[in-house]
């Protein structure tokens, strides 16, 4: 294969939350508006991803890699990327790992450089960086509060901005100009020498931005990083995470913002009160026909955000998604999660005629390929 028919692969990490799905969605129709044609692969450990359902409800070509993260489904990274190539291959393949994992240079980009590195031409690294976590996480001040997770799980979120070829401080509609230049400075101490830029996912601002480092010619991956896989697995394995599916079936007319809204907030306000668990993120997806509405919150004090507005009320059968990670044990965060879904469902005048949750704690990474430094 020439490098003319290379496809440009693209990998956008940054933690849970980050705005990682939203920035993708903006940077394939910018891709496609250029006649580019363009393939998405999202990551999970668990079927049943909203980010999924959300990017194809946008009519967007895309894949899903189960189980694992990419680092350890590594082969099935690649039968996605070739299952989005049958039909002619695209000119960009957009990625998002899932957002607890780190190490991506050493187990997915230099991986794929080396072994497929005639198939594919990778794109410098960027991170996305969440500004509620990155305020407090990267603050050199010891009275300030601290993130709300273990120093494990920040370990990761640093190990993710170390490993950066670039990184975007997302949300820059919600951020003053003294605050992007406060969240700089502490990257700088973290990520010295990385170019950092400011971009918000949900207006599409800095999206060309980014759109320049992904075209540039920066060498991909020139950051190996020196991880702690012990420290790595205990910051994963804090996370309780569920994947739930759910019908309703709505024999009145119902809004479909109001119930994602709805049940979001139920979900949180269970979660903090009685819990004392802490949102690294918490979405759902509301689906009826192709219409879908689609609502999240990063953190536990932030508000509840209707990324994706259906803009209608509907009535029938009804499909909830709920995609939950939280700092506290996986079978008590589903619990809360049927008990919600029921409780809004319920609230709406509709009733849930069927309910499925997987809960988990992630395993200990074991990459199928790691380039040591």
């Amino acid at each position: 294969m020439s490098d003319a028919k290379k496809i440009r692969f693209v990998l956008i990490g940054g933690f849970l939350g980050a705005g990682k799905t939203t920035l993708i969605g903006q940077l394939a129709r910018a891709y496609a508006a250029a006649g580019k044609r363009v393939g998405i692969i999202t990551n999970d450990q668990a079927e049943n991803l909203v980010d999924t359902q959300n990017l194809r409800s946008q009519g967007f070509d895309v894949g899903e890699v189960a189980g694992a993260c990419f680092c350890c489904s590594f082969d099935d990274l690649v039968s996605t990327a070739d299952m989005l190539s049958a039909d002619g291959a695209p000119d960009v393949l957009l990625a998002e790992p899932v957002g607890s994992c780190t190490d991506l240079v050493a187990t997915v980009v230099l991986p794929l450089q080396q072994l497929l590195g005639d198939r594919f031409e990778l794109a410098p690294f960027g991170v996305l960086l969440k500004p509620s976590h990155g305020k407090r996480i990267l603050s050199i001040d010891a009275a300030e509060a601290r993130s709300g997770f273990s120093p494990q799980a920040e370990y990761i979120f640093r190990k993710q901005l170390e490993e950066a070829d670039y990184v975007m401080v997302g949300r820059r509609d919600q951020l003053s100009d003294a605050e992007v230049e406060a969240l700089k400075q502490q990257l700088a101490a973290v990520a010295p020498n990385v170019p950092v830029i400011a971009v918000s996912p949900a207006t599409g601002a800095g999206v060309d931005e980014v759109m320049g480092y992904i075209e540039s010619p920066m060498t991909a991956g020139r950051r190996l990083l020196d991880i702690d896989y012990d420290t790595y697995a205990d910051g994963e394995a804090e996370l309780g995470w569920v994947n739930l599916t759910a019908m309703i079936q709505a024999d009145v007319t119902v809004d479909l913002d109001t119930i994602a809204a709805d049940l979001v907030g139920r979900i949180r306000s269970e979660v903090v009160a009685k819990h004392d668990g802490h949102i690294a993120h918490l979405k759902t997806s509301v689906l009826a026909g192709d219409t879908q509405a689609v609502a999240n919150v990063v953190s536990n004090d932030s508000p509840v955000d209707v990324g994706l507005s259906a803009g209608r009320s509907v009535s029938g059968t009804i499909q909830v998604i709920v995609n939950a990670r939280v700092a506290m044990d996986p079978e008590d965060l589903a619990e809360v999660c049927r008990v919600q879904v029921n409780a809004s469902a319920l609230a709406c005048g509709a009733v849930v005629t069927s309910i499925a949750a997987r809960s988990l704690r992630p395993g200990r990474p074991t990459p199928t390929h790691r380039v040591g430094a």
